[in-house]
């Protein structure tokens, strides 16, 4: 099975205090490119989301975005302990002096203790940090999983479109050869036209060089190459995609050498017939190129 490159993902999830959301997505590219926006702060997070990107793409764009985010649950007011024994040792040290000092001080009150430094405290939660990154990535591996179920799915559609386009490359391929073989009368006349030319100029001419002129006016016409070779890139192409997995490099070259094999075909026509066959050879390959520029 073949995969296309682009794909897109998201997901939620919460682990204690925290939660997070997930995006990825992925776009053509002629090789792999992961790039992660998530928290430095959570040990290990960056290089693990990417490790798990890489084990499913081999080629693409791919941009991983993690927002994470922690629930204000307030906190909430502790007595300190020791700085109230201290507060309260201090009080009456004070008290102790006033009285041998013949003085008499009113009662302290709770509200007056508890509006002394450092005797009631605004405590926070506890964080639950420990986990988090275990959570975020078996979550994230879901989400890629889902992921990549779209590129295999955009990838089937492909396929079945490669597969109709090879198909119409092998149909126009046999009806050029058709065509070559209803121009031989043609080709004849032509080449017999050519002949007599060559050999009206002949006279004191090197042997050899005559040889080679008629030579060359017989491969200029002469397609049998280019059909032959249309027919084994169909063959190759049928190969690759049966192969599945990461081709779209090699089936990319194999258009290049498609695309040289019409152009030449069109460049020997010398035939309406052959020339519109190879016209519509290479506006079918154009579009078979377009399509697997999304293979992976």
């Amino acid at each position: 099975m073949i995969r296309s490159m682009t794909g897109f993902a998201s997901a939620s999830g919460t682990h204690g205090a925290f939660g997070w959301s997930t995006e990825i997505r992925a776009v053509n590219g002629k090789g792999l490119d992961i790039r992660v926006r998530a928290p430095d702060w959570v040990e290990g997070l960056e290089a693990g989301l990417r490790k798990q990107v890489a084990s499913v793409a081999n080629r693409g764009n791919v941009t991983v975005s993690l927002r994470l985010s922690r629930e204000d649950t307030g906190g909430t007011l502790a007595v300190n302990t020791a700085q109230l024994e201290a507060v309260l040792a201090a009080l009456q040290q004070i008290e102790d002096r006033a009285m041998e000092a013949g003085l008499s001080l009113a009662p302290s009150r709770a509200t007056d203790l508890a509006g002394m430094r450092g005797v009631l405290e605004q405590t926070n939660p506890t964080e639950e940090v420990e986990g988090l990154d275990r959570a975020l990535l078996d979550q994230f591996g879901e989400t890629l999983a889902a992921f990549d179920a779209m590129r295999q799915a955009e990838g089937a559609a492909l396929e079945a479109l490669l597969r109709g386009q090879i198909d119409e490359i092998e149909a126009l391929t046999a009806e050029a050869v058709n065509a070559v073989k209803a121009r031989a009368a043609q080709i004849g006349e032509t080449l017999r036209r050519n002949l007599a030319k060559v050999m009206d100029n002949a006279d004191g001419a090197d042997p050899d060089r005559v040889a080679q002129e008629l030579a060359l006016i017989a491969v200029k016409s002469d397609v049998t190459e280019e059909t032959d070779r249309l027919s084994a890139h169909v063959a190759a192409a049928r190969a690759l995609i049966d192969e599945g997995g990461a081709v779209g490099r090699r089936l990319d070259f194999l258009m290049q050498e498609f695309n040289r094999e019409a152009n030449t075909l069109c460049s020997k026509a010398q035939n309406t017939d052959v020339t519109r066959v190879g016209l519509a050879l290479k506006a079918v390959i154009d579009q078979m190129r377009e399509q697997v520029q999304n293979v992976e």
